[in-house]
């Protein structure tokens, strides 16, 4: 199947409550600058042209559980970020403010929380 003529996914959209310093958070991770600032819509463009990241608010957004168990309020969806050094990378997510999750999966992998609780992988390639 050929895609359509046209499409082209730009940009990733992430609840939180607080979009202004959920974006702040990944600004000083990931290094890429906010290019938009609304209040309640904040934009990161990847400097490399990539897919870009936003953050809008959710006055009703439920912090997920990962792992959710029955009842929890599950993820919608994770970043994965692709490191050279997992240690390095790790010390960084958490000068940042990142949350180690309780369960590591991977020997390979480190799941981290963002502060509005949204899991995100950094993995080794």
């Amino acid at each position: 199947m050929t895609p359509a003529s046209g499409l082209k996914l730009t940009t990733v959209n992430i609840d939180a409550p607080d979009p202004a310093a959920l974006a702040r958070f990944y600004e000083r991770l990931l290094g890429w600058k906010i290019t938009r600032e609304e209040p309640d819509d904040v934009f990161l463009s990847d400097p490399e042209g990539g897919v870009g990241l936003s953050f809008q608010r959710e006055s009703s957004y439920v912090r997920p559980t990962w792992p959710a168990g029955p009842g929890d309020q599950q993820m919608m969806m994770h970043l994965e970020i692709r490191v050279d050094d997992l240690d390095g990378a790790s010390a960084h997510a958490d000068a940042c403010g990142a949350t180690l999750a309780g369960y590591q999966p991977q020997d390979d992998v480190r799941v981290y929380l963002d502060p509005a609780g949204h899991p995100f992988c950094l993995w080794l390639e």
